[in-house]
């Protein structure tokens, strides 16, 4: 366009003189701050207190001792070291059939297309061809003149172009708010593939628990087939009363009632991994998990506390918004400045078609504007003070996410030590119970104890062994929520989508 427009006439040059004294009048000008991501914080450790070099182990699946390897990076493929083929052939599925994934993957493909429309309008002139063919008549009286008026055709061919001159940087600071919402949504695509993996070995790792406590319930069950049989028989020879036999009869009923709840989860379960995996629960060709198909990771990465913030998701997520928000501090900022734009034109014009082209019919065009608010009643201003009140809560809402994330971690960090702990506590607890039990069934045959130790055994060594069975797979599941707190390794730029 300059090299055209530097051939017209000199008609064109007050406009560019205009155009050259505004430049540099404003060429100081800045609109709103330059964004600064904000500074790591200096937080040395997760926990007040130390955490061990190792969590304690206990003799039972899962017991294993977890050592924490601080400032180690984690695996790409993370969920694979639970060693379950079963379990990575379910995420490869979901990370190819998510309709979560595909959502999260659209929205960013929609910010980067409105990023690129605009970056288009922005950094380039608008040229638009026109062409029109009419026929109107002429007034002569529009004149002064008198005589008839004239009727005639009115050809057009031309070009016409268009640029403003982004001299405060407003149109800069939008396409920069853009760049910013199209990061978000890259951070929101990486947290969907965070979330999306973690809750599938979270819902694995249910999935083998609650097999384990219907295997133990229908474990009991069978003691306690066994043990109604062997009081009926005390009861047939008056060894022991008609309420002992209601009781154990009882007893029996009450552990069968808790096998429903139990299926119950296990299907609801089993019908989550479906929609997680991006299948209809109907549809779904899922393997069965156990917990013994699950190898509990021996070594932990722990990332430093200064890497976290530059690689969990949702606080990168975070920070992209608030630089998007200072970005639109300074599209309000600019608002308060002048605005200049070029407008130029280049055609034909003719009452004849066949003559449209000729050197005479050539018609032209320059203009140059400069638009500066006076008086808005407060609005400009006002809205440049809720731009700096948004960033200023996004400042704060980037510090809350960053503060939740140490929360997170530490958690997590705190759970594993004390989930080894309770499983020490729990093995110790049932392999008791299961001694006692086996004690109070001899004891009971012999007619040493009565019926209440049997009943108060049997009830014991349920509890213990459910209870057994969960602190068995809450070392499974914090395991995978340690990968997840930390953020994941997409930041590697490995198997991300």
């Amino acid at each position: 366009m300059k090299g055209r427009f530097s051939r017209l006439p000199h008609a064109g040059l007050p406009a560019l003189v205009i155009l050259l004294v505004t430049g540099v009048v404003l060429s100081a000008c800045s609109a709103g701050p330059d964004f600064r991501r904000p500074d790591a914080p200096g937080v040395k450790t997760y926990t007040p207190a130390e955490l061990p070099a190792q969590t304690v182990a206990s003799p039972v699946m899962g017991g294993e001792a977890q050592r924490f390897q601080f400032g180690q990076d984690i695996p790409a493929e993370w969920w694979s070291l639970f060693h379950s083929e079963a379990l990575n052939e379910v995420i490869r599925q979901a990370l190819a059939s998510s309709p979560t994934l595909d959502s999260a993957k659209a929205a960013l493909r929609r910010a980067q297309e409105n990023l690129n429309a605009q970056a288009g309008a922005t950094l380039f002139p608008k040229v638009d061809a026109f062409l029109s063919a009419g026929r109107q008549k002429f007034s002569p009286s529009t004149f002064g003149q008198s005589g008839p008026g004239s009727v005639f055709n009115l050809y057009n061919a031309s070009v016409s172009v268009s640029y403003s001159l982004d001299i405060s940087g407003g149109l800069r600071r939008e396409l920069e708010a853009l760049q910013a919402e199209a990061d978000y949504r890259g951070f929101q695509l990486q947290g969907t593939y965070l979330a999306l993996t973690s809750n599938i070995v979270t819902a694995a790792v249910k999935e083998a628990s609650l097999r384990a406590q219907i295997r133990a319930v229908r474990e009991i069950l069978s003691i306690q087939e066994k043990e109604l049989q062997l009081v009926e028989r005390q009861f047939e020879i008056g060894s022991v009363s008609r309420s002992d036999v209601l009781a154990q009869q009882t007893q029996l009923a009450e552990t069968r009632a808790t096998l429903p709840p139990l299926e119950k989860d296990l299907a609801l379960t089993r019908h989550q991994l479906a929609v997680l995996s991006g299948a209809a629960p109907g549809e779904a060709a899922l393997p069965e998990f156990k917990l013994e198909g699950f190898v509990l990771p021996k070594d932990l990465p722990v990332s430093l506390p200064s890497s976290l913030v530059r690689q969990r998701p949702d606080i990168m997520a975070s920070e992209a918004l608030l630089h998007a928000a200072s970005a639109q501090v300074g599209v309000a900022t600019a608002d308060l400045y002048p605005k200049v734009t070029l407008t130029g034109n280049y055609g034909y014009e003719s009452t004849k078609l066949g003559d449209l082209f000729d050197s005479g019919t050539n018609i032209w065009s320059i203009a140059a504007g400069l638009t500066q608010p006076i008086f808005h009643g407060g609005e400009l201003n006002a809205r440049r003070r809720a731009a700096i009140a948004a960033y200023d809560q996004a400042a704060a809402v980037y510090q809350e996410t960053v503060l939740l994330a140490f929360q997170g971690v530490a958690d997590v960090l705190r759970a594993l030590e004390f989930d080894a702990a309770a499983l020490k506590a729990q093995s110790d607890a049932a392999e008791a119970a299961r001694r006692s039990l086996e004690l109070t069934q001899r004891q009971f045959e012999l007619g040493a104890v009565g019926y209440i130790s049997l009943f108060n055994a049997d009830r014991q060594y349920l509890r213990t062994r459910i209870n057994l069975v969960q602190a068995q797979a809450a070392r499974y599941s914090d395991t995978a929520a340690l990968f997840h707190a930390l953020g994941g390794p997409w930041w590697k730029g490995a198997d991300k989508p």
